[in-house]
């Protein structure tokens, strides 16, 4: 193919090898970076646990999914994960709905400061609510220092600008026009939310619930900060396991069985994005 110019100077074509060895040439600096800095380092820790001999140890693996303290890990991970996405979803929709359904003067103030904490290192927001619920802190009295509570409550702060952004985008993209009419065909405020606004929301509830449930699975400096050695997900886990007690095996098979489940969490969410609603499905018939 070839691109006419109307400048007599400049060339009439330009063959598209040349855009594509660009495009390769600027990609290639972050590849090489990741390759270097992230794939080597797991790959050769993957190779020396799974492979301590030269050949596959699947006994090795298994041994480690049995062992009580992985149960516990693999228990406290899901279900703090778990906690924290639920009470995520539960706050970030009220916020959602506030600050991309309505109008109103420091609105995009508002937007902004929601997403302050996501950006922030989680080293920062767990010394913050290791201080603020320390014996000294300022919500010292309610005893939460050193508690799976406390470590939820920080992942829900870290984690709540994730459901307020994603679905407050769908929230935006509701023609108000079909919960009017609802409402004028006689439907009360509760039927025009379950029947109209839910059924649209959904794709965003599911997609940011997903993610946010991702994001606090995978923890880590949230989790190490205010767990220490009493609390332990599967990330922190692995430090563990990899840079205290060398057992490259037992930091392997939990690494391995991670990656499946964040693959298949990515995937839920991609289906679950292109997946067309109940407004779209009617449209098409």
């Amino acid at each position: 193919h070839a691109v006419t110019s109307l400048d007599p100077a400049r060339p009439a074509w330009r063959p598209h090898w040349k855009t594509h060895w660009g495009t390769v040439a600027v990609a290639a600096v972050p590849l090489a970076a990741l390759a270097l800095f992230f794939v080597y380092p797991v790959a050769g820790m993957l190779a020396l646990g799974l492979f301590p001999d030269g050949t596959f140890d699947p006994g090795g693996v298994a041994e480690v999914l049995a062992r009580p303290r992985v149960h516990r890990v693999l228990w406290f991970t899901v279900w703090s994960a778990g906690a924290a996405t639920i009470l995520s979803v539960a706050l970030g929709l009220p916020v959602a709905f506030v600050l991309h359904r309505l109008r109103f003067p420091g609105r995009d103030l508002l937007r902004a400061l929601v997403v302050v904490p996501f950006v922030l290192p989680t080293v920062v927001v767990g010394v913050a609510f290791r201080q603020l619920i320390a014996p000294n802190g300022l919500l010292g009295s309610l005893g939460l220092d050193g508690t799976a509570a406390a470590i939820v409550a920080a992942l829900v702060f870290f984690n709540i600008s994730v459901v307020v952004r994603t679905v407050g985008a769908f929230w935006e993209a509701i023609d108000p026009r079909r919960e009017q009419a609802a409402a004028v065909l006689g439907a009360s405020p509760w039927q025009v939310i379950r029947t109209v606004t839910l059924p649209a929301l959904l794709p965003g509830i599911v997609s940011a619930a997903s993610v946010v449930f991702l994001f606090c699975a995978t923890a880590f400096g949230v989790v190490l900060t205010m767990g220490g050695l009493r609390y332990a997900n599967v990330e922190t886990e692995i430090y563990l396991l990899t840079t205290q007690e060398l057992d490259l095996t037992g930091a392997a098979a939990l690494s391995v069985l991670q990656v499946l489940v964040i693959t298949a969490l990515l995937a839920l969410s991609a289906r679950v994005r292109r997946s067309p609603g109940p407004v779209d499905r009617i449209t098409r018939r």
